[in-house]
């Protein structure tokens, strides 16, 4: 059992107050985004690029955040690896291609920029919150600190070494990327935000604050809140005033700071709502330190910060509760990088990821397998998406030959405190993890290793459990690993998960990572098979979703488990979207250079799995989805089944016009299994619970129609999806066919158009595989573009590529000036589209 326990002795409630805010503090924050320069270390003196006279007036300009690999080419022999990959179950080590994304991410760079700090500055801290990998930092010619850990957000001290004059310093930064360390595409170079912090000597620290909520009430919360302080003068007192804006009061309390450098409260606000992924309440926290000087409070920083209030809790009597309502997690596993833009993070982007999940019901997110970007966890608070927090993808074994186990030793505590302590205060976090599928877990040292990282979690963060996905069978119970973890998580294996729920005194199990199901967006094989590790020659997955890979499953195995077992506390489906690397079961195939696991193509497309989850998950909306496309030239007469994915029992299906049999979900279907414990057989009849299935439909040209029907046989909705002609024209839409959004005229924002091929009557055409190119001007400047194809090699920065499967989506950027961009979009054969996206 895991829950946070607390009273109500020593709470301190106040009244509403007005108060007068005081003159702002010292303290100073500056992205340095802009005025960066690039270089490939090859060829270049091995640290001439750190002193200041280095003439860099050659290299590329760059803003940062920065991938420099995503440009590519492609490139078979990147990474190219002769390995068995151990989580495949493969005992023989072959050639695998695309692992790691065929991207030139392998190799050195070096980046140099130049800031200036206040006449007179006391203290300045560079916060990196992330450089890929194992960044060196120099300040005017001097190591001013480095890192080892490319996912990890970091502070460099570089109060030494600044020119405090008013004369520009020199930041010059060195990355190393060494072959075999990554087990995914993990880009290359600066790839999240670089922050320059200016205080007075005597500050809050930049990651002290912790904020937990321990009691909570629909209109008033018990906030636990601490702060640390840094620089104190021995012999001065200071006291640290915690003020929360709520929506009709202010809600303000004093502590004097403690010896030690820290200050913790107990503060009931009042008028406040508690967070949820629905309804995302965030409310300002200002934190103020002050010196007190013979009775006078000087104003010394200040902080400020979005907090929410929320209680976690996960026991054998409840299960997963959130803020006392217990709940069914429905959520994603999501790879850090963007597909057409790469590792480089971009707020746009992340709010994009979010509101398509969102739109699928989909209510939390695991940062697997790393640190998430300070970026993410605000976007994520501010949207409504709860957060497993991951950390490590090995420990001390390795998974990869140079991947982070030669560093685990010397700075996974490092990585743990800053990982901590960077995001506890986060309203959007529910759990940290502390490594995923580590081979550790079934032998002796896995449990003290696990003990000893829990405990530092808990260290930093009491309020929240931890968790680690288990992989590898009974070993873990075995070994006293699944005993020692708050949250025992499953990673597949469902055919134990009651055995192991069995063996544990828990009460409760996580799917932690589940299904791996695999498919390409439009593609559909015949005949209609539940395959494990299927390989066809043209390196895609057929999209009935019914095909997973030999250690992972179809969603129903999942569903089963949550729905008849109410200790399933619920799941992290691998993946929300494709990612760059790891291209199972192609990792023996070229071309093929990115993931077929997501819900959502590289492009951030739907696939049809996407409605499968939707039609379960999300309860607002009711879904209708047909599924294959009805366009297959030379199939007619073939048996070609038809599925529904809806969120509604019964449908009757047409084909021009003539029935072909009205079914009900099989919604009281016991669970059966085939050999193993797992549904490997297309004719289970468990599938049929969820899903409406047609399975001796024979293929016709015309006009494919369903017609749904609620539990009382009442008639409610159709999908009618048409064969399609010619291809014609080009129509231009933003996500999920809705409108094109504005961009914001700030130099970052994006907004992402949708390539839609349709025929003469407006059909979408699949297989359409035009060549698409995109023209932009005025307020905006192409930024990337994608067709969601594993095996295509055309680059994600030229504003052409082939559609797949009649479709595309491509992004343009904020230049910074407000106004109007045009994007036209042509292709040979077709008419052409342009739209007009304002900036604001």
């Amino acid at each position: 059992m895991y829950i946070s326990k607390t009273t109500k002795a020593g709470l301190i409630f106040f009244a509403s107050m007005a108060i007068a805010m005081p003159s702002l503090a010292q303290r100073t924050e500056t992205i340095l985004r802009d005025g960066w320069k690039f270089s490939r270390a090859e060829g270049l003196d091995a640290l001439a690029p750190s002193q200041i006279q280095y003439d860099d007036s050659k290299w590329q300009q760059v803003s940062v955040p920065h991938d420099w690999a995503i440009s590519g080419p492609f490139d078979k022999e990147i990474d190219k690896q002769t390995v068995a990959i151990e989580q495949n179950g493969e005992k023989e080590a072959t050639e695998k291609t695309g692992r790691s994304g065929s991207l030139p991410w392998i190799g050195s760079g070096w980046y140099r920029t130049s800031f200036t700090v206040k006449e007179g500055c006391e203290r300045a801290i560079i916060n990196f919150d992330a450089a890929m990998a194992e960044p060196v930092v120099y300040v005017n010619g001097h190591k001013a600190g480095e890192w080892k850990n490319g996912y990890s957000s970091f502070n460099v001290d570089v109060t030494p070494f600044v020119n405090k004059d008013g004369k520009p310093n020199t930041l010059s930064v060195h990355l190393t990327n060494v072959e075999e360390s990554s087990r995914w595409y993990p880009g290359a170079g600066i790839i999240r935000p670089v922050k320059l912090i200016q205080t007075p000597k005597t500050c809050l620290s930049e990651w002290g604050l912790s904020a937990t909520t321990i009691l909570l009430d629909d209109t008033y919360a018990t906030e636990r809140l601490s702060a640390e302080v840094e620089g104190m003068e021995k012999g001065k007192e200071y006291a640290v005033a915690f003020e929360i804006k709520s929506d009709k009061s202010i809600s303000k309390i004093k502590k004097q700071v403690n010896a030690d450098g820290t200050a913790s409260v107990v503060s009931t606000i009042v008028n406040i709502k508690p967070w949820t992924p629905e309804t995302p309440h965030l409310y300002p926290l200002t934190i103020s330190l002050y010196r007190i000087d013979n009775g006078k409070e000087i104003l010394l920083d200040r902080q400020q910060k979005k907090i929410g209030f929320k209680t976690v809790s996960c026991t054998a009597d409840g299960g997963f509760q959130l803020n006392g309502v217990t709940r069914k997690i429905k959520g994603v596993c999501l790879h850090h990088d963007l597909g057409m833009i790469g590792a480089a993070v971009n707020k746009a982007a992340l709010i994009r990821q979010v509101e398509l999940l969102k739109t699928m019901g989909c209510d939390a997110i695991r940062t697997s397998h790393n640190t998430p970007s300070q970026m993410q966890m605000e976007v994520y608070d501010s949207l409504g998406m709860m957060v497993m927090a991951e950390s490590f993808d090995m420990w001390i074994y390795p998974k990869c030959k140079n991947g982070y186990s030669r560093f685990f030793k010397e700075w996974s505590d490092r990585d743990i405190e800053n990982l901590v302590k960077s995001n506890r205060y986060h309203a959007s976090l529910v759990m940290w993890s502390v490594g995923n599928e580590i081979p550790e877990q079934g032998s002796g040292e896995g449990p003290k290793i696990l003990r000893h990282l829990q405990d530092l979690v808990h260290k930093y963060d009491p309020s929240l459990p931890v968790t680690s996905g288990m992989d590898r069978g009974d070993a873990p119970v075995k070994s006293g690993f699944a005993h020692v973890i708050d949250v025992p998580g499953m990673n597949y294996r469902t055919h134990i998960y009651k055995d192991v729920y069995n063996k544990l005194g828990h009460g409760f199990l996580l799917g932690s990572e589940t299904a791996s199901t695999v498919s390409s967006r439009g593609v559909y094989k015949f005949p209609v098979k539940r395959y494990n590790g299927k390989a066809y020659d043209d390196g895609q997955c057929s999209s009935y979703d019914l095909e997973a890979c030999w250690w992972s499953n179809i969603p129903e195995d999942d569903w089963l488990l949550q729905d008849d077992m109410p200790w399933v506390i619920g799941e992290f489906v691998w993946t929300g979207f494709d990612y760059l690397g790891e291209p199972t079961p192609y990792d023996e195939y070229w071309p093929s250079r990115s993931s077929y696991f997501g819900i959502f193509d590289l492009a951030g497309l739907p696939k049809d799995r996407y409605y499968l989850y939707r039609s379960r998950w999300n309860t607002e909306d009711n879904t209708i989805h047909l599924l294959p496309h009805w366009t297959f030239p030379g199939r007619e007469g073939e048996v070609t089944p038809v599925y529904c994915y809806t969120n509604y029992p019964t449908a009757e299906l047409f084909v021009n016009g003539k029935s072909q049999g009205r079914i009900t979900k099989k919604l009281n279907q016991p669970a059966v299994y085939e050999k193993g414990g797992r549904i490997t057989d297309e004719n289970n009849p468990c599938i049929d619970r969820y899903r409406l299935r047609w399975n001796n439909v024979k293929y016709e040209p015309g006009e494919l129609k369903v017609i749904v029907y609620d539990k009382d046989g009442k008639e409610v909705g159709t999908k009618t999806v048409r064969t399609a002609g010619k291809a014609s024209s080009i129509h231009l839409t933003g996500d999920l066919g809705a409108e094109v959004k504005k961009l914001k005229a700030d130099g970052d924002d994006l907004t992402f158009i949708t390539v839609n091929i349709l025929d003469k009557d407006g059909n979408l055409v699949p297989d359409a595989a035009n060549q698409i190119n995109v023209n932009v001007s005025g307020a905006a400047t192409f930024r990337g573009i994608c067709n969601g194809d594993a095996t295509s090699l055309e680059v994600f920065t030229k504003p052409t590529m082939k559609a797949f499967h009649g479709q595309l989506a491509f992004c343009i950027q904020s230049n910074g000036k407000k106004g109007e961009a045009t994007v036209k979009v042509s292709g040979k054969g077709l008419k052409s589209a342009t739209i007009k996206v304002e900036a604001e």
